[in-house]
């Protein structure tokens, strides 16, 4: 009985976790992107990436701070999304679209700092202990990511690929028109009465911090809970159920926008935020626990290790994969690129049976 609850549980706060994250969290920064006038490279790299990516970050955050050694939840979570949004999400968005020919200027610097990521992800967990330092060079290498995303059309000039958080947002509106939001309108509703006017952008972007940390809460618990019951190993878990599930907003947003002929869009978001939840949402986690312990954080390489060096081999599969059609993506790389994420599920689940 308790195990339906869990499952049900799962299910209602995937989902609002996306309402949220689509509806308020991402519309307010929005509002301040505007208000701080940001480019649109630098809203995506940053307000757009966090928006989509807050509930991977605080699972990590709730996961490092649960007593009990539960580091592997928001570990897993992370790197699961990571192998959902390359593999399904960019996968999803080309099989979306007819065929588009990409900027390589961007996904050039997104993949390099995207595979510096990883190298250092894998150096990390080489010896199952993350320390301070370590953690904070996560941080410092996001840093430098930002001034890259500042000054890179300086560098290598190309064309706008549009605002994101407004393409994004204007388009998820255009979806919410759709039949099936009738199931989902009581909570739809509660939601809006929760939540402040929307001309209060910094205060509705706090109360969508306070539900997405009760929500990520709530996740953690259950993924916990479903883990005991059925003796799977957490990081198992979060590698699939929940990693799937917090990337769903990703999922919606992208396809979205591939739709409407952004592919460009919809390819940005889904590498931009996988480097947000690899050295931000990894790295602060990590730096907030560190600072008030002398302690390492230890990670599970037996279940974390193996998934992180195949997420860096998809990071080359997709980009010698455009280089090769001369970065256009089509229906074809994307039906590739889900078949082999199927495959990446059946080799987990094969461990654990």
């Amino acid at each position: 009985m308790f195990l339906i609850f869990d499952f049900f549980l799962l299910v209602i706060s995937f989902y609002l976790l996306a309402r949220i994250c689509d509806k308020y969290f991402v519309e307010s920064l929005d509002k301040i992107a505007h208000k701080l006038k940001m480019s649109s490279d630098m809203a995506g790299a940053t307000l757009m990436a966090a928006g989509s990516s807050a509930p991977e970050l605080f699972v990590a955050i709730i996961a490092l701070l649960k007593p009990g050694g539960h580091e592997d939840i928001g570990t897993g979570t992370i790197v699961g999304s990571a192998l959902f949004n390359i593999l399904v999400i960019v996968g999803a968005s080309a099989v979306a679209i007819k065929k588009t020919i990409l900027s390589w200027q961007p996904v050039v610097r997104d993949t390099v700092f995207y595979s510096f990521s990883i190298i250092m992800l894998i150096l990390a967990f080489r010896d199952g202990r993350v320390d301070f330092m370590e953690a904070l060079m996560f941080v410092g290498l996001y840093a430098i990511y930002l001034v890259a995303v500042a000054k890179w059309r300086k560098i290598l000039p190309y064309k706008d690929i549009g605002n994101m958080v407004k393409g994004i947002e204007k388009e998820i509106k255009k979806s919410e028109k759709k039949k099936w939001h009738k199931i989902t309108r009581p909570l739809d509703w509660a939601m809006d009465k929760l939540f402040p006017p929307a001309k209060h952008y910094y205060l509705v972007f706090l109360t969508s911090i306070a539900f997405i940390m009760a929500i990520s809460w709530v996740l953690v618990e259950s993924a916990v809970s479903i883990s005991n019951a059925f003796g799977i190993p957490e990081a198992i878990i979060a590698l699939t159920v929940l990693a799937a599930g917090t990337s769903i907003p990703d999922l919606i947003s992208s396809i979205i926008v591939a739709k409407q002929g952004r592919g460009d869009m919809a390819i940005s978001n889904a590498i931009g935020s996988n480097i947000f939840d690899i050295l931000f949402g990894l790295g602060v986690p990590w730096l907030i626990v560190l600072s008030f312990s002398n302690k390492s954080v230890f990670v599970s390489t037996e279940n974390l290790l193996t998934s992180v060096i195949l997420l860096f081999a998809t990071v080359i599969i997709v980009f010698f994969l455009l280089l090769a059609r001369k970065w256009k993506i089509g229906h074809k790389a994307g039906y590739f690129l889900i078949i082999l994420y199927i495959f990446y599920l059946a080799w987990a689940i094969s461990r654990v049976i």
